[in-house]
């Protein structure tokens, strides 16, 4: 039986593999999700045939409670999610999946604490490392879901803040290498060591501004495929070791990826605290004014336009503008108009979320285009259509080496001949940085919800 199960675990992690593959592209990423789902049920039910487990009649019961009770909140709440809050769900599950981890070391731990005998030394070590990152991946997703929430609205530093993250981290490393290499588990020590690691979590979160958190909810994604890779080395279960591994390889390149579009190290953006919402971020001051344009003036511009380029943002998620953007641009197109989306790497509060949005509305995927690739087609464009991006577009980040963002590629909207930002007030951004794309002599301001300022443009155009 061990056999048989080893082999499906092998033949899960490979089509698990192959499903991760094919979410790299639009066209194939749903399959992806099936198949790598599929894959993991078939090892989950494999594992209940694991003679250890088969030992252990008694927990059984409690195992597949805990499966249907987990999985359906995870179909309901699923179901209900809006996409606008797709990002807290994702930071969230990570959060789970580290929390996981950690229950797994916390168990093997205590058995240890209850005087069972010690694992070999390398076991314990993986045992405690999986607890640290597990634990931490945990408490820092919820600090991270609160933010984008907007249940905690602002960043917190606390006097010597990293002194107090630094003298946290090395005392769990302390506690647990001292219950590591010496097979001894105190409970006292045990529960100190989770409290720090848990509120070190915390600690490390709360600084972060908003406007990082793409970057860090990717970064915890990789911890906890870490951590569940250490646990699954614990538990000797290859489908856990090879399934962590390959998430926390994944979450590792993609948070790299990210801080890359905004050029800047992941140190910085861990340990700064650009990105506040608090709106914080000094800047000189910008010349010129913001100049207004109506609903009508904006639509004739597209519809006589040869080439629209649309740039989205978090904006237009909260909006829920996707489908409308969709019908203005199947009503330019009939009227001989090219059409593109531009998307930058860190649109949005989450990986691939204007991606997401723009395919639940029907956009073909070869109109959906990276930044590289759009670049040098603004030009061309006789308008840019901004609707609900910000940072992405601010054209400080190639002029003014005093800002915080300056260095971070940008989408050149302000190149266009002509840009409307459809924007619903006069305020700064999420990182709280003026966006000078704003004042340019060739950009208007269309203001209004994201949604029925394009209803705006739709009716326009169909009156011409």
């Amino acid at each position: 039986m061990d056999t048989i199960i080893e082999i499906v675990y092998f033949l899960s992690a490979a089509v698990f593999i192959i499903g991760l593959k094919q979410m790299s592209s639009p066209v194939t990423a749903r399959q992806g999700i099936v198949w790598a789902g599929i894959a993991m049920v078939i090892a989950s039910l494999f594992t209940f045939g694991d003679p250890a487990v088969l030992h252990n009649t008694g927990n059984l019961g409690w195992m597949v409670l805990a499966i249907v009770m987990g999985s359906a909140i995870a179909y309901v709440t699923a179901k209900r999610v809006e996409m606008t809050n797709m990002p807290q769900m994702i930071a969230i599950y990570n959060g789970m999946g580290g929390g996981a981890a950690a229950a797994i070391a916390a168990v093997e731990l205590v058995r240890v604490s209850g005087g069972a005998e010690a694992p070999e030394t390398t076991v314990m070590v993986l045992a405690v490392l999986g607890a640290i990152i597990g634990a931490v991946s945990f408490s820092g997703s919820a600090i991270a879901f609160a933010k984008l929430q907007g249940l905690i609205n602002k960043t917190i530093r606390l006097p010597l803040h990293m002194m107090i993250n630094l003298a946290m981290f090395a005392g769990a490393l302390a506690l647990g290498g001292m219950m590591a290499f010496s097979g001894q588990v105190d409970p006292t020590i045990l529960l100190i060591f989770f409290a720090l690691t848990l509120i070190f979590g915390v600690m490390f979160t709360l600084p972060i501004g908003g406007a990082d958190m793409p970057v860090v909810i990717s970064l915890f994604n990789a911890l906890t495929g870490l951590a569940v890779a250490f646990e699954g080395f614990v538990l000797q279960n290859a489908a856990m070791i090879i399934a962590g591994t390959v998430v926390g390889s994944s979450g590792t390149l993609l948070t790299q990826l990210m801080a890359k579009a905004m050029n800047r190290p992941i140190s910085n953006v861990l340990f700064s605290s650009f990105g506040s919402a608090t709106g914080e971020t000094a800047e000189e001051e910008v010349a010129g004014s913001m100049k207004e344009i109506q609903g009508n003036d904006a639509a004739i511009m597209m519809a006589y336009a040869t080439k629209v380029i649309i740039v989205p943002g978090y904006g237009m998620a909260v909006a829920q503008a996707q489908h409308k953007l969709k019908e203005l641009e199947a009503l330019l197109e009939d009227r001989g108009v090219t059409v593109k989306y531009a998307i930058h790497p860190v649109a949005g509060r989450m990986p691939g979320h204007m991606n997401v949005l723009l395919a639940e509305a029907g956009v073909d995927y070869d109109k959906i285009m990276d930044l590289d690739e759009i670049n040098p087609e603004f030009p061309t464009a006789e308008v840019a259509l901004v609707i609900g991006a910000n940072d992405v577009v601010n054209p400080v980040a190639r002029s003014n080496p005093d800002s915080p963002i300056y260095g971070m590629p940008i989408l050149d909207a302000d190149k266009a001949q002509n840009t409307i930002v459809i924007k619903r007030g006069r305020g700064a951004g999420f990182s709280g940085i003026e966006n000078h794309l704003f004042y340019a002599d060739n950009t208007r301001m269309l203001y209004g919800d994201g949604q029925k300022a394009v209803a705006e443009l739709i009716a326009g155009v169909k009156q011409l």
